[in-house]
């Protein structure tokens, strides 16, 4: 294996400079350079400040190309503000309003799934349960009183319907939901 430190010599570091200017891909210089992977080259123009060329119309490998010189590069500066624009309706018919709130209607405080749902002498072990039963679990378990919900399942779905309504969600009420947990 060569040594990582040797591969980079001064006449190598200036073929790349001059090969990345032209417009040339990584993996065309490591071909060019030869004992160099495109990873390689990658990293190298990177730690060089060389990664922010533009692409040109000019084909590579063109005088002018090779002749442009080398623009220094410099950390971004924050964004200008943006103006405000004349409306151009051939563009948008979008009008622009606030959005009124919606007030929050507070849904009553609910008992526990497993109360309101299923009393425990309908509930079933796993070993009683069945494909038209909802596979709801109930419980810790851990624990040897642990059940399943045992109800008569929706057609396709393993859940009741009061377990599907839990389990199925429309994402709006999701996004709601996080939104009023975060607040």
């Amino acid at each position: 294996m060569i040594d990582a430190g040797a591969t980079w010599t001064d006449e190598r570091v200036e073929l790349l400079k001059k090969l990345w200017i032209d417009g040339l891909s990584a993996s065309q210089i490591a071909a060019e350079l030869g004992n160099v992977t495109r990873n390689a080259v990658i990293g190298k123009v990177h730690r060089l400040g060389l990664s922010g060329r533009a692409k040109d119309a000019k084909p590579a490998g063109s005088p002018a190309a090779a002749a442009r010189p080398r623009k220094a590069t410099r950390a971004p500066s924050a964004p200008a503000p943006i103006a405000p624009q004349p409306h151009n309706n051939n563009v948008n018919n979008v009008v622009i309003a606030p959005i009124p709130l919606q007030p929050v209607i507070e849904e009553p405080a609910l008992l526990p799934d497993e109360e309101l749902a299923v009393p425990m002498s309908e509930r079933v072990t796993i070993m009683d349960l069945r494909e038209s039963m909802c596979r709801w679990p109930m419980g810790d378990p851990t624990k040897p009183d642990f059940r399943f919900c045992g109800g008569r399942s929706i057609t396709g779905l393993p859940y009741c319907t009061h377990h599907s309504r839990i389990a199925y969600q429309p994402v709006a009420d999701r996004k709601r939901e996080r939104k009023l947990a975060r607040a």
